[in-house]
């Protein structure tokens, strides 16, 4: 049984979260427990990122229940509650803002420490589940990891103990950094058809999947409309869920469209880095954009990414409103070729979070609920 568990659940939480479970694991002190949710369950939503990014399988996949938010909500609830009845760890560590957060309400149900990596972002659209997740956790967690000053600053806004929160970076940085040799693989591992395209022509790469703008027929119907005005060739790995909604609204997509199904990590990065701009609602996409200098639409009411904005590598489309789709392609097409500072950090952030863990564990420092010794909450009022 392992020491400190570590709890994922959709693809880009594979990506981000590679590093640290390496450097982890390099750990003689520390066993870790990697447990899969099952949120994402079809291989290209998750095995191919696990082969390619050399990411050891999981100690325990669960087969959770349901499709609705709710079912797989209570179903990861349930599922972590159950195993933390026999694996009575150190602490837990969650990233992200997905349905698998959710489970760290099991973890607090038994009294478990909670770290979340990804901490104190926020977009205050609260139209997306995302923002009541990452909401959540952050209340409930006991060592948060956030990439920025600026994320920092929004958690202790919000009341949470400036001692709980340590800024690290952002871990994709580091991702890129140690994988971006691999990328030209991508091109072995794409259809011939679309190789020619990348061979042959200027190209965009288009990603679709928040909720709020795939489940509003306005919001989609936008943004086929801006894709069908961009002259040039669209490459876009689209998610089951998407193709679904367009076939169901018989909404049009212009020939410049070219669909495919979702497609593995390398892939889609060698697409990214070789393509003109990229169109996206991933908060992943537009933070792997940025940091490859290739301009970006982000496809947002809101953003909890808006550094993005402020060095000058996206430009903003709000799907709710009507908007200009020429002026909005125009204002990207200006971004093509220019340079910008990353603003996501320099490429340590797994080793900050890996090595914290690391002496919070060897000094037998992690939180202890209930204790006034309690190490990381002194600065909440009703700690004495």
């Amino acid at each position: 049984m392992g020491d400190v568990a570590l709890i994922l659940g959709i693809r880009p939480d594979v990506i981000r979260a590679s590093k640290i479970i390496k450097l982890i694991d390099e750990f003689d002190e520390i066993a870790l427990d990697f447990i899969w949710s099952g949120q994402h369950y079809s291989e290209n939503m998750k095995d191919v990122f696990f082969n390619q990014l050399n990411v050891r399988k999981p100690n325990y996949e669960f087969d959770i229940d349901g499709k609705s938010d709710a079912d797989i909500v209570a179903s990861t609830i349930t599922s972590l509650y159950e195993h933390f009845k026999d694996h009575r760890y150190k602490a837990v560590i969650f990233l992200g803002d997905t349905n698998t957060v959710m489970g760290s309400i099991a973890a607090a149900q038994h009294n478990i420490p909670i770290i979340h990596i990804e901490g104190c972002m926020r977009s205050y659209d609260w139209r997306m589940p995302e923002e009541k997740y990452r909401t959540t956790i952050d209340h409930l967690s006991d060592r948060i990891y956030a990439y920025l000053d600026s994320y920092k600053e929004q958690g202790t806004n919000e009341g949470i103990g400036e001692s709980r929160i340590i800024v690290t970076g952002n871990p994709i940085v580091d991702v890129i950094f140690e994988n971006r040799h691999l990328f030209i693989q991508g091109a072995d591992l794409l259809e011939e058809s679309i190789n020619t395209i990348v061979k042959t022509e200027d190209y965009v790469v288009a990603t679709c999947h928040r909720r709020e703008n795939i489940l509003d027929v306005g919001s989609l119907t936008s943004i086929i409309s801006l894709m069908n005005s961009v002259e040039d060739r669209i490459i876009f790995p689209m998610g089951y869920k998407t193709q679904e909604q367009l076939s169901k609204l018989e909404i049009d997509v212009g020939e410049n469209v070219h669909i495919i199904d979702p497609i593995g990590y390398i892939e889609f990065m060698y697409l990214l880095e070789n393509s003109k701009y990229v169109i996206s609602d991933s908060g992943t996409v537009i933070e792997e954009a940025c940091i490859l200098e290739v301009p970006s639409i982000q496809m947002r009411k809101s953003t909890e990414r808006p550094e993005v904005y402020d060095v000058g590598a996206s430009v903003k489309f709000d799907p709710t409103r009507k908007n200009d789709n020429k002026k909005i392609v125009s204002e990207v097409m200006k971004l093509v070729g220019t340079k910008w500072e990353n603003p996501f950090g320099d490429g340590t952030a797994s080793e900050k979070i890996a090595q914290d863990i690391k002496s919070m564990y060897l000094e037998d420092s992690f939180p202890r609920h209930g204790r006034k010794d309690y190490p990381f909450n002194t600065d909440r009022p009703y700690m004495s």
